[in-house]
């Protein structure tokens, strides 16, 4: 086994990558935009690493990675899955691990204090790969903060040059981050980047789509051919702004963007149906009874009489995203509407209800992935091929 340094080229779908003291630390938020925001809800979720994989050429038949996770624990709620490692083979699943070790954090649900403990470093090992020169793509725990240790295998490795294919930039809630998908590969977004054949940058951040300036501007000085941004439900269930204050924040995100990209495509979508926040306003609590019950769950705490005085619900917001692009689009032939419940309606919650109130399962994920891509990336679409 020969060990090959982890460098910027073997990693795509982060946007920085720190030196720490065991390795490189993947972010998905620059420097400046973190320092911006002392949440610390912001500051876990853009350094778990959804949609960033490591990439290169090798004939190696055995492949490790070595790796320092840091995995949660909730106190009152059921045990977390373990992070999960996609392996693709010239785009093809080859397989899938953890690592065990690693950092804890364990989060008390009742006062959100946390304790973290450290642990060692794990190794993520796959064999019997064929004994040919091949493209390998190894990618890490969508929700599971991860530096990268070491990479080791049987046979030199190569660095694969970017992709000629465009890059789709996405920014969105934890929905778009993964929420509860099977796999980093198979989280909505990376399945409609399979599908429509682009290369993904994911800036879903659970929590956090919030219409953050830093946001707006990472997204502006980011290098992209399609951009799209699925906004709303944080807004709703953090009850963080009023209708007076989400329009002009909507139009403020919107042009800080263009200000980087004035003539991509770029598509606004609006929230998947979420029933219990169509007419009621946030935030959003965790059911107590649930909880005692070992089950996590979610009610919306808000009063629809409330909407009157100009809090939000997913209703209004939708009717407020479709007239901005509406009127906006008169000047930007470039800008596009989506409604989320295209992607998620009526009838698939009476199919694929949201097991936590909030959140699609991991069937969920591959039918809005899916939809997605025949809406977004096939001829007529707003990403669909010859798309200035």
């Amino acid at each position: 086994m020969q060990t090959t340094p982890i460098t910027p080229e073997l990693v795509r779908g982060a946007l920085e990558l720190e030196r720490t003291a065991q390795g490189l630390l993947p972010h998905r938020l620059p420097a400046r935009a973190r320092a911006q925001c002392a949440d610390p809800q912001l500051a876990m979720v853009e350094s778990q690493p959804s949609g960033v994989r490591l990439v290169f050429r090798t004939r190696a038949t055995t492949v490790e990675l070595d790796t320092l996770p840091t995995k949660r624990v909730y106190l009152g709620a059921p045990p977390r899955p373990q992070g999960l490692y996609d392996l693709l083979v010239d785009g093809r699943p080859a397989g899938s691990g953890h690592v065990t070790g690693g950092h804890t954090l364990t989060v008390d649900l009742a006062d959100g204090t946390a304790e973290h403990r450290p642990g060692p470093v794990g190794t993520l090992r796959f064999t019997g790969l064929p004994d040919t020169v091949k493209v390998v793509e190894i990618w890490l725990p969508y929700d599971e903060t991860t530096e990268l240790v070491a990479l080791r295998t049987d046979a030199p490795v190569e660095h694969v040059p970017d992709p000629r294919g465009r890059v789709w930039l996405h920014h969105g809630s934890s929905i778009s981050h993964g929420s509860v998908a099977a796999s980093p590969t198979t989280t909505w977004p990376a399945l409609a980047a399979s599908l429509g054949g682009v290369e993904l940058i994911n800036l879903g951040l659970g929590g956090s789509a919030l219409l953050d300036p830093f946001t707006a501007r990472t997204l502006r000085d980011t290098p992209a051919d399609l951009l799209s941004v699925k906004l709303g439900i944080n807004v709703v269930n953090t009850d963080l702004m009023r209708l007076r204050a989400f329009g002009p924040a909507v139009h403020g995100f919107l042009d800080t963007i263009r200000d980087g990209h004035p003539g991509t495509p770029l598509l606004v979508v609006s929230p998947i149906l979420c029933p219990m926040h169509e007419d009621t306003p946030g935030p959003s609590l965790m059911d107590a009874s649930a909880l005692s019950e070992g089950r996590l769950r979610f009610q919306a705490a808000g009063d629809p009489a409330e909407t009157a005085s100009g809090k939000l619900t997913l209703g209004v917001i939708r009717e407020e995203l479709a007239r901005i692009v509406r009127d906006r689009s008169a000047e930007d032939p470039h800008l596009h509407y989506l409604d989320g419940r295209d992607l998620y309606g009526a009838a698939d919650v009476d199919e694929l209800p949201l097991p936590d109130g909030l959140h699609p399962d991991a069937a969920a994920h591959r039918r809005i992935g899916e939809r997605f891509a025949a809406l977004a990336f096939t001829p007529g679409g707003p990403f669909g091929k010859g798309t200035v």
